[in-house]
């Protein structure tokens, strides 16, 4: 093969490669319109929703849990407080083996991207320190077409805020964005390659500032494609029992992350 035609194989791999790229890249942005078209009809935020609530015995041992993120960190798409991401960690918290008494608050605002952490962390930090900063974030970075490496800079020195106050954090990374049913084949596709890129940026960056991390999307993925009853009646966020597969992934961490925080306190 002479070096002229492998030039050509190579360039034209390339064209190929961007061509791909820009057309994934274009179908994500759509499928982003997609959502956000609808989203007119999408779960609104329950202003009902408790923010703060503390859950678990009087006499138990104290744990100042705050949600940071987007919508799932206020439970979005859900109605009544129980059927929360918070309100299920902090019942699981409360009866599990180490039972707490949980004070929960939640800081989440719908809608927001990594870029908007920082805003969340100010606010988490005001008043009584947290023990346990649990952060779901990305969805909207993928779906918006943020690059992952940006979007996981942004988490990163998010994390890395909340160590050095002494919280203990556990970051949920993206979901399996390809269990999403408010969007139809192919454009589902691509936003399940997006959120699993977004998720692998935000992982490392995350281990790197010293947090903890889930892999919500690969964890808890596979029962969402299975099971339509894990999203809420807008096919994109999830219902309680969706809310409650995540709670019971994320637990684990949450638990170690807060025998931590115990100890250093005693």
């Amino acid at each position: 093969m002479t070096e002229r035609n492998e030039l050509a194989v190579r360039l034209g791999r390339a064209a190929a490669l961007s061509l791909l790229a820009g057309t994934v890249g274009g179908a994500a942005v759509l499928a982003g319109q997609a959502i956000a078209a609808r989203s007119r009809e999408y779960a609104q935020p329950e202003l009902g929703l408790a923010l703060r609530a503390t859950v678990g015995r009087a006499d138990a041992p104290p744990l100042r849990l705050v949600l940071l993120g987007d919508s799932s960190a206020l439970g979005v798409g859900v109605e009544r407080f129980e059927e929360t991401i918070g309100g299920q960690l902090a019942h699981l918290l409360a009866e599990g083996p180490t039972g707490r008494r949980v004070h929960l608050s939640s800081v989440g605002v719908s809608g927001s991207r990594a870029t908007d952490l920082a805003t969340q962390v100010a606010r988490a930090l005001l008043g009584e320190r947290p023990d346990v900063a649990v952060i779901l974030i990305g969805a909207n970075d993928a779906t918006g077409l943020a690059r992952p490496a940006d979007a996981a800079a942004y988490l990163g020195s998010a994390v890395r805020r909340l160590r050095e106050a002494h919280v203990e954090v556990v970051v949920g990374t993206c979901p399996d964005l390809g269990a999403v049913r408010a969007v139809a084949s192919p454009l589902r596709q691509v936003l399940g390659w997006a959120g699993r890129r977004m998720a692998r940026a935000q992982t490392a960056a995350v281990l790197d500032a010293g947090g903890g991390v889930v892999d919500l999307g690969t964890e808890t993925g596979p029962v969402f494609r299975a099971d339509a009853g894990t999203l809420c009646h807008d096919g994109f966020h999830p219902s309680a029992d969706g809310y409650r597969v995540w709670a019971h992934a994320l637990l684990p961490a949450v638990e170690a992350a807060a025998t931590v925080a115990h100890r250093h306190h005693h």
